[in-house]
């Protein structure tokens, strides 16, 4: 499945909302917000890319793997990287090799 993902599956999602799922029945709802391409390195994936999601500001997430559930995109395990708040709430990357 996330082998299938490009950028332009995520593109079409941009300003959506993503849950993610925290175990215990508990889930927290992030926007993506960005899509960004990297260079190409010769590894397994013809276009790197990479997205950003913005939850609330007061969770920050340890890195790790998510299940993450999208009403169009169905489930998907993600793993996550805590970026840091900005001015709207706290932000999350997953890159894409």
């Amino acid at each position: 499945m996330l082998q299938d993902l490009t950028p332009s599956s995520f593109s079409e999602q941009l300003n959506s909302t993503f849950r993610i799922q925290l175990g215990g029945g508990k889930s927290l709802d992030a926007e993506l917000f960005e899509v960004l391409l990297h260079e190409p390195h010769g590894g397994p994936r013809q276009q790197p890319f990479s997205i950003h999601f913005r939850g609330p500001r007061g969770a920050a997430l340890p890195q790790g793997i998510y299940q993450m559930e999208h009403e169009k995109m169905g489930p998907m395990d993600i793993f996550l990287v805590t970026i840091g708040p900005d001015e709207k709430g706290m932000c999350y990357e997953a890159v894409f090799n």
